[in-house]
């Protein structure tokens, strides 16, 4: 109908009069004669079609006062719709309204809802219209409720029934429950069974979509939706969607479950079930239109919120549909993480019954999970994850599948792992494998009631409430039977196993024990299934389940799981894991990790931990390492090392001479392995190769320590000790009587440096010192003759200690003048230069002096791992042996000697003769000079 120009008396002043004039005098009026209409109703009609519709209409319309007499027009609506029901048909409030609206009133025989006249009718289309546009906007919503508007529009819907009053009443109501004091009080005025009851008995698509929207807008909190869906608002909606409807009722309806299955209740889930909606939604999932396909692929995924839906969701293909749909988003082009949040978790919950997790492994589910824990990105995720992955605890298929795709470094890289923020599923979401029953009533024993009733009667328990059956003798439990003990396992240690708090599960008796099921819960239980397969050695004997397992045991908070110390007490156990605890160094790292308090992040700064945390982690190592032990010298061990000593590759030849002081400890073996087979060679041979592990060379120093100690009771009494810590008293010196100023005896010679600096000496001391002075001074060369002898090349602190052993001076002091103190570089010193020239002079004694005196002071208290280097550095092989020596002594700082062997192998370069000979005769026993077996 086409708009004319607005004329005065439609103007929105004339409008806002009818209105005011209808709602004090009533809804008739007289009708006009040229368009046979009521004035009321043509106000209606021109502020529906020309103000509020206007651009800022309803603003202008909210602003002259217009929702007071609107909503007083829809409140005597109501009460005349109202009437029949209170006062039987043809009540008198009904008869006069019709009398005034010129429609005769509805005869005695009507029913007792009957449908309003046209002209009621239509006033209330108009009206309810004009209102539910006004309440588009917030502000017309805030002055509906604060006068009082919601009461009569849930009246109206209760009273009439026509569709299309229906339809007005409830686009009204859903526009008002946008805000959420509205809201509530729609819920308060108890709309939401009379909207429930128009989803069953109207017919027409656009009041159903005005109906479904306002249900929709009506589940704005969990609060609300499980009101809903305990008023039965959810089993409708399914019925409508599976009967097929038209497209724009279709969306409405996923968008109205989409919003009621949030934080789904299992009340909600039941009556979409029984609805018979999980086949539909299913089938929208692959819906052409965009919104409808992720609004039933996202109801699908709150559904998996409760356990008692999961299997039927299942059977109606609901695990392919949402596994193809995260692997979607999880693509190249998908989306971020927030949006596969609800996937990942109905994901995860499918897991939890057997039917879809066969369903989901042969759908690429397992490969799915595997990508999820891999990413970093979705780090919030895994714990979630893991715990889906227990489900697969008892598939064969499937764990050797996840095993293969390397789930194992993972779950150990978990056990440390920060918690995700994931929120804690309920009971309604537990495995719908195991439902819950109802436990039917306990019959009290006789013996129970005779016990009660004398422990009444003593004063023992003041009531019969006192005393719960749980203590009667027929339910008292009897005590669980001794877990099999495992070979040296820690649970039979003191202080190592102790148990952290357990979660006791409901219903259980107090003396049956658990685990304790933490944070790392999931992920031990995992592991713990992966350790006892026959050979779990290529799972959990590599570097990162290792060092994931042993971060956990000494990083834990609080005491460690004592299934965590069964998996490496059952690993050391297994004769199967015992190449491979050699080949990944594993037990070069527990030795280290757990004996010594070495860490790989520790090295080479050391954390400090307490006292009594090292302690408990040595017992630890020490029992794991003697479990090692069994098994390397049992007869099967005995064969695999030698096979892998002599028959392995080169980094396995060499991982096996650097464990095997550790797990050996008959000399029978070790001497054979070790020495006759050349395994120490070989150790001692790789230490300037590249390192094939990051801790090797602090392997290797701790092994060499080892096998030094293991050698020790069969060492040469002839070994000469390490440089003595307390310096010997000086002796006298028999040179300083020739430097004073009468000197005595006089001096027959002096020699002069090239510094013009001339030396007093006797000729007979010094030509009986040292061949090459013998030579110089008494046999026939001219100096002999000479009473001032040069001597090139040496400065007046290298020849200091030269005279004064030439004059017979042993250990007055002298030879330590040249020598720099720690810190300072010996290359290119005086100490340098001091020992070369006691060389050329053929000065053997001096030499060794000079040796011991830089060993006093670089490899003394004051001296640390840098000055082992510097002094290895002179190219002395004595020294060398000093170093090698100080490296390796007992007692030694385990990180200072591997700083030292560090120092060693890096001042050795490419010449490693003089470093492995040294090392080798130390290591032996071998004096000093001796000859090393080969």
């Amino acid at each position: 109908m086409a708009t004319a120009k607005p004329t005065p008396a439609d103007s929105l002043s004339f409008c806002l009069s009818q209105l005011t004039a209808a709602a004090g005098e009533g809804l008739g009026g007289l009708k006009d004669t040229a368009t046979n209409e009521t004035p009321l109703g043509r106000a209606l009609l021109a502020l529906r079609t020309r103000y509020v519709k206007a651009a800022g209409g309803i603003e202008r319309f909210r602003a002259r006062g217009g929702l007071l007499p609107l909503l007083a027009l829809l409140r005597q609506a109501s009460a005349v719709g109202h009437a029949p029901s209170q006062n039987g048909s043809g009540s008198a409030p009904l008869s006069v309204v019709s009398e005034a609206s010129g429609v005769p009133a509805p005869s005695v025989a009507s029913s007792s809802t009957p449908s309003p006249p046209a002209r009621l009718r239509k006033t209330l289309d108009l009206a309810l219209s004009i209102l539910a546009n006004c309440c588009t906007e917030g502000a017309c919503r805030t002055e509906v409720r604060r006068l009082g508007g919601i009461l009569p529009l849930v009246t109206i819907l209760q009273c009439v029934k026509t569709d299309s009053i229906q339809n007005r009443t409830a686009r009204a109501l859903g526009n008002l429950a946008m805000e959420p004091e509205s809201c509530g009080d729609i819920h308060s005025a108890g709309a939401v069974p009379l909207l429930v009851e128009s989803l069953t008995a109207c017919q027409d698509s656009q009041c159903l979509q005005s109906v479904v929207r306002a249900l929709r807008n009506l589940a704005d909190s969990p609060q609300h939706r499980l009101a809903l869906a305990q008023q039965g608002a959810v089993r409708p909606l399914a019925e409508l969607l599976a009967a097929a409807p038209d497209p724009a009722l279709t969306l409405a309806l996923v968008r109205a479950l989409l919003e009621l299955s949030r934080g789904c209740s299992r009340a909600c889930a039941e009556q979409l079930s029984l609805g018979g909606g999980l086949c539909p939604l299913v089938s929208l999932s692959s819906h052409p239109k965009r919104v409808v396909r992720e609004a039933a692929i996202l109801t699908l995924a709150n559904l998996c919120a409760q356990g008692l839906v999961r299997p039927a969701l299942g059977n109606a293909g609901g695990v392919e549909v949402l596994l193809g749909e995260l692997q979607r988003r999880r693509g190249a082009s998908g989306a971020g993480p927030a949006s596969q949040q609800p996937l990942v978790r109905a994901v995860c919950l499918l897991c939890r019954e057997a039917i879809n997790r066969a369903r989901l492994r042969d759908a690429g589910g397992l490969e799915l999970l595997m990508g999820l824990l891999q990413d970093p990105r979705a780090s919030a995720w895994h714990p979630r994850v893991v715990a889906a992955l227990v489900g697969f605890l008892y598939d064969t298929g499937a764990l050797s599948r996840l095993q293969a795709l390397g789930l194992v470094p993972l779950l150990a890289g978990q056990l440390c792992g920060e918690a995700g923020d994931e929120e804690e599923e309920g009971r309604e979401a537990a495995s719908w494998d195991f439902p819950e029953e109802q436990t039917p009533e306990r019959v009290e024993a006789r013996s129970f009631r005779s016990l009660r009733s004398w422990l009444i009667s003593e004063g023992y328990a003041a009531g019969p409430g006192d005393i719960s059956p749980d203590w009667s003798p027929e339910r008292c439990p009897l005590p669980p039977p001794p877990e099999p003990a495992e070979p040296a396992s820690p649970a039979q240690g003191s202080a190592v196993m102790q148990t952290p708090r357990t979660l006791r599960t409901p219903g259980r008796s107090p003396a049956a024990t658990e685990e304790p099921w933490g944070r790392e819960g999931p992920a031990l239980l995992l592991l713990s299934r992966f350790s006892q397969a026959p050979d779990p050695s290529g799972a959990l004997v590599t570097g990162p389940a290792l060092c994931g397992l042993l971060a956990y045991v000494t990083g834990a908070p609080g005491p460690p799981s004592p299934r965590a110390l069964r998996i490496l007490a059952r690993l050391t156990c297994n004769p199967a894991c015992l190449e491979a605890f050699v080949r990944s160094y594993g037990a070069a790292l527990l030795r280290a990790w757990l004996v010594l308090g070495v860490a790989p992040e520790d090295w080479p700064t050391l954390r400090s931990r307490p006292l009594t945390l090292r302690s408990r982690h040595r017992e630890l190592g020490e029992m794991l390492l003697q479990n090692l032990t069994v098994q390397a010298e049992s007869p099967f061990g005995v064969g695999a090392l030698t096979h892998l000593l002599l028959s392995g590759s080169p980094e396995d030849r060499v991982a096996c001479a650097l464990t095997l002081p550790f797990i050996c400890r008959k000399p029978s073996l070790w001497r054979r392995l070790l020495l006759d087979q050349g395994g120490l060679r070989l150790l001692l041979s790789a230490l300037t190769r590249p390192a094939p592990h990051p801790l090797f060379l602090f392997f290797a120093a701790d092994s060499l320590s080892c096998l030094q100690s293991l050698m020790s009771p069969t060492v040469s009494p002839a070994l000469s000790p390490t440089i003595p810590l307390d310096q010997d008293p000086p002796s006298p010196c028999l040179y300083e009587p020739l430097l004073g100023p009468t000197p005595i005896p006089a001096p027959d010679l002096h020699f002069l440096l090239d510094s013009g600096l001339r030396l007093p000496a006797q000729r007979a001391a010094s030509s009986t010192a040292s061949p090459f002075f013998r030579a110089l001074l008494a046999g026939s060369f001219a100096e002999a003759q000479m009473d001032l002898v040069p001597l090139r090349g040496l400065s007046p602190s290298a020849a200091w200690p030269i005279l004064h052993h030439l004059h017979g001076c042993r250990g007055c002091g002298a030879a330590l003048q040249p020598i720099p103190p720690p810190g300072q570089p010996l290359q290119g010193s005086e100490a340098e230069e001091a020992l070369e020239a006691a060389g050329r002079f053929l000065l053997p004694g001096l030499e060794e002096e000079l040796e011991e005196a830089v060993g006093r002071i670089h490899l003394g208290p004051q001296g640390g791992p840098e000055s082992v280097s510097e002094v290895f550095r002179l190219g002395r092989p004595r020294l060398a042996v000093h170093c090698a020596r100080w490296t390796l002594r007992p007692g030694q700082c385990p990180r200072k000697r591997a700083l030292a062997l560090v120092g060693l192998v890096e001042a050795a370069g490419e010449e490693v003769g003089p470093l492995t000979e040294a090392l080798l005769a130390v290591v032996m026993g071998v004096e000093v000079g001796a000859r090393v077996p080969a």
